[in-house]
């Protein structure tokens, strides 16, 4: 009797993570730090099965050179370091600036298992400092035009081992679409497919976490609202 309750309770526990999966899997939820702090706004074009279009209109980031590492985790720790002395003010204005969301992490991915991709790892520019961001050494201002994004969102901490199967998810669920076909022409010319990582959460925070992964494309406005 105890081996028969024991296993229906061993039963209800796979069902009931196996719940918790699915609903990580499709996660659709407004950041909770981006109603303390500042995140860049969008409009949402389209919401499919395990993902979302957005449109984001013309954000400022300042950036990173490129990482190169064979760790997302690592390179992404070593940018964000880098990116809070900047808002700490360590820039040529010795301005403090607010911290804002997500942190974002673009990969060009290696070709190989054991080579080091490239990593550009940004923070989003509050929207009182757009206009004059404070520059600093061995940082660059991205200023992106409308861009319009697929998106996935999952939670947790970011892993590395994550990342990839969290990327083929979204092409996976992306594929037959119109943004499909988008992604496709807007980078028919890279050799390898280009993502962001997009993490809303402090290290410090332990529930509640928001993580992103974006997938570029040019798209004409009449397709976007078809």
């Amino acid at each position: 009797m105890a081996a028969a309750a024991l296993k229906l309770f061993g039963l209800s526990l796979l069902v009931n993570l196996l719940k918790l999966q699915e609903h990580q899997d499709h996660l659709k939820v407004f950041p909770p730090s981006c109603t303390r702090i500042q995140c860049p706004g969008y409009d949402v074009l389209h919401s499919g099965d395990g993902y979302e279009i957005r449109r984001y209109s013309s954000p400022v980031w300042m950036s990173t050179s490129p990482i190169q590492d064979i760790s997302l985790v690592e390179a992404t720790r070593a940018g964000f370091l880098q990116l809070f002395d900047y808002i700490q003010g360590k820039n040529d204005y010795s301005a403090k600036i607010e911290m804002t969301a997500p942190v974002i992490t673009q990969v060009s991915p290696s070709d190989g298992p054991f080579c080091t991709s490239s990593f550009l790892v940004s923070f989003y520019v509050p929207k009182e400092n757009q206009a004059d961001p404070p520059p600093a050494k061995g940082l660059h201002l991205q200023r992106w035009n409308t861009t319009y994004v697929a998106v996935r969102q999952f939670s947790g901490f970011v892993q590395d081992s994550d990342v990839g199967q969290q990327a083929a998810a979204l092409e996976s669920s992306l594929s037959g679409t119109i943004w499909a076909k988008a992604i496709r022409k807007t980078h028919a010319t890279d050799t390898t497919l280009i993502y962001t990582v997009a993490q809303y959460n402090s290290p410090f925070e332990f529930s509640d976490r928001v993580n992103e992964i974006w997938m570029s494309f040019d798209i004409d406005d009449a397709d976007a609202a078809a």
